[in-house]
């Protein structure tokens, strides 16, 4: 495994900016998002798109495919826009039995899915310690905690991170009622919801939806919600309506060269490099996918 680069304190040496580390990368550092773990949120706006983490909340995913090839969303909403928080979309009637919208053939009841087993998964620690978890760092292109007393491992509320909405009970979600992590990470709520992947692309058309009212941010009018055209797997998508899209490899050389470059920046503008980086400032790069 290729050592991190490191410079001695109050040292100055020359390296390479991230936008020059990504242009050098190998094709081997990308990868493409898999069509049947990868949702497309279509919007008037534009389309966000999520890719979903099986190897975290495998019951989960398998619920909300279901839900995406059935058309759930299809016509609902986002009715909830909480500022330095979360957008929060789905059946804004799902509380109201006589209104609720049929949940065709998914699954009425899940495990809670907060953590998995750490045996086996292939974790890549940062070097810096996390006020969160004994280890934090990147699994399968996710930033995700891990106790290696434990045994356990799971995904961190960073921006952009995707989780199952539930009332008081851990096992109380479906995966119908979905959030997206639009503020400062809310890294209070790891391992006490269900993250079922990442928005990878169009985070924007969340984060600047016009906020809800105090205290959480649900909207009072409908009219006021923002409607969703479908919610659709990439895969049920023809590949030429498809968000072409590589992601950086989380378990590459030039990733971890990416962290190196955050944690110690080294240009004409910062005068002391930190040392440090938080695992949701590590940036996730993607990029369009290279044509043929």
């Amino acid at each position: 495994m290729p050592l991190l680069l490191a410079y001695p304190a109050g040292a100055w040496a020359a390296a390479r900016g991230m936008e020059e580390i990504l242009a050098a990368a190998p094709a081997a550092d990308w990868r493409s998002p898999d069509p049947e773990n990868t949702l497309y949120l279509e919007l008037d706006a534009g389309r966000v798109v999520i890719e979903l983490a099986p190897g975290f909340a495998p019951e989960h995913v398998a619920n909300i495919r279901t839900l995406a090839r059935e058309g759930f969303w299809d016509g609902t909403s986002i009715y909830r826009v909480q500022d330095n928080f979360v957008a929060q979309f789905g059946d804004a009637d799902a509380d109201d039995t006589a209104k609720a919208k049929p949940l065709g053939t998914a699954k009425r009841k899940l495990p809670a899915e907060f953590e998995r087993d750490a045996a086996g998964l292939a974790f890549e620690p940062l070097p810096d310690a996390d006020g969160w978890a004994p280890q934090a760092g990147f699994a399968d292109g996710f930033a995700a905690g891990r106790d290696p007393d434990a045994g356990k491992a799971w995904l961190a509320h960073c921006y952009g991170a995707v989780g199952a909405g539930r009332n008081l009970e851990a096992d109380s979600s479906l995966g119908a009622e979905l959030y997206v992590v639009i503020g400062q990470a809310p890294r209070q709520l790891d391992r006490n919801i269900t993250l079922v992947g990442r928005v990878i692309q169009g985070i924007e058309q969340l984060s600047a939806l016009p906020r809800g009212p105090e205290p959480m941010g649900f909207y009072e009018e409908a009219a006021r919600r923002t409607p969703i055209r479908a919610v659709r797997l990439a895969s049920e998508v023809p590949p030429a309506q498809r968000s072409a899209l590589q992601l950086l490899r989380t378990d590459s050389a030039t990733f971890r060269e990416v962290i190196e470059s955050r944690r110690n920046r080294r240009d004409d503008f910062y005068k002391r490099p930190a040392g440090h980086i938080d695992l949701c400032n590590v940036p996730l790069p993607v990029r369009a996918a290279p044509a043929g």
